[in-house]
């Protein structure tokens, strides 16, 4: 990476630096660009899958998580 474009990024507001974030972030996705999953990632989605695979019953709605998780804060 660039430290000086770093250095100087440091050097700006946070509004400046979220700014920047909001555009770099922009021009990822308006490129379609998909980074490359860890071994990590890759695992835990194949383990998830497997155990979505092994039990395909237990699941739980959208409406029924939301609920819950509003509840939880009091909503």
């Amino acid at each position: 990476m660039n430290t000086q474009f770093l250095d100087q990024a440091r050097k700006l507001s946070l509004d400046e630096q979220i700014e920047l974030v909001e555009t770099l972030w922009d021009n990822i996705v308006e490129r379609n660009a998909v980074p490359p999953l860890t071994e990590a990632q890759t695992a835990e989605l194949d383990r998830r899958i497997a155990d979505h695979e092994a039990n395909p019953d237990d699941v739980v709605s959208w409406e029924e998580l939301k609920a819950e998780a509003l509840k939880r804060i009091g909503k």
